[in-house]
């Protein structure tokens, strides 16, 4: 089948640069409107849709970003591969302010979102072991130029939107063995799963978080300031993005596409058909 390309981009990213024909959409989903509208075009030959994830102008904080929205709306424009770009801090020394993260795992500390498409009369249990593509993950860590780019880490999504107290930073770093830290990747990436599209995370390190003895507490002027100078590498891995991945997608051998083969308990009689109707886009395949 024919691959797309979704990018989500955080905060400093807004925009995909040399996208030919590109065209600003209004998607309408059940879950209401998307953090924006989406800009779809052609990369390399390649279909792409970036959307902003806070939007632009950047309204929505981490906790109001309409994650099930976003996901859909990705679905309905046919996206096969999602890369989010997003700004976090870093636990460890060697993961500096500057360098790329491709995470691998994840850690959801977010307790205030709406963290799935199913529920009460459609139940679906889809399986998040590794929560990230390898496959997708690879062609990022391939794409990435002149950044020191690390493969694989733990991400620990926290709410927000405060930066961590100095004894949950400890925490995290010491005892639970996270690597870096965030406010956007969950729940992106379990919706990215129910909806079988391929995601993969590409964490730009802004900070040291306020565990560093040489660093001292988050400085959101210090973390612009870092987002402004890897906003040229974020977005030369995109553009190489295309020629990693080619236009053509498999069936993903890690089987992010047919996660849902599986994963829907519910009784076809017993099945809410409200329910059953908004999850026409990221469900159609097995209802």
């Amino acid at each position: 089948m024919e691959r797309v390309i979704g990018v989500i981009g955080g905060s400093g990213l807004y925009q995909v640069e040399g996208l030919e024909g590109a065209n600003w959409v209004s998607v309408d989903t059940p879950w209401g409107p998307p953090s924006d509208q989406l800009c779809t075009g052609r990369l390399g030959g390649v279909k792409m849709v970036f959307l902003p994830r806070h939007g632009r102008g950047h309204v929505h904080t981490p906790t109001s970003v309409p994650y099930r929205a976003n996901i859909d709306a990705m679905k309905r424009l046919g996206v096969t591969d999602i890369v989010s770009v997003s700004a976090t801090g870093s636990f460890r020394e060697e993961m500096a302010p500057g360098d790329f993260v491709i995470v691998d795992q994840f850690i959801d500390r977010t307790v205030a979102r709406d963290k799935s498409f199913f529920g009460t009369g459609c139940v679906a249990h889809v399986s998040l072991a590794h929560p990230t593509c390898s496959n997708l993950s690879r062609a990022c860590f391939e794409a990435s130029e002149g950044v020191t780019v690390h493969m694989g880490g733990t991400y620990l999504a926290m709410e927000g939107p405060q930066f961590s107290t100095l004894a949950e930073s400890k925490l995290y770093r010491e005892h639970w063995g996270a690597d870096v830290i965030g406010m956007t990747n969950m729940p992106e990436a379990k919706l990215a799963r129910e909806a079988e599209i391929c995601y993969a995370s590409v964490a730009m390190v802004t900070d040291y978080d306020c565990w560093h003895p040489e660093h001292g507490e988050v400085d959101v002027t210090q973390v612009m300031a870092t987002l402004t100078a890897n906003s040229a590498a974020a977005r030369k891995l995109i553009a190489n993005l295309p020629k990693a991945l080619g236009a053509e997608h498999a069936s993903c051998r890690h089987g992010c596409d047919t996660a849902l083969t599986h994963a829907i308990m519910t009784a076809p009689d017993k099945r809410d058909p409200d329910l059953v109707a908004k999850l026409d886009a990221v469900a159609g395949r097995v209802l």
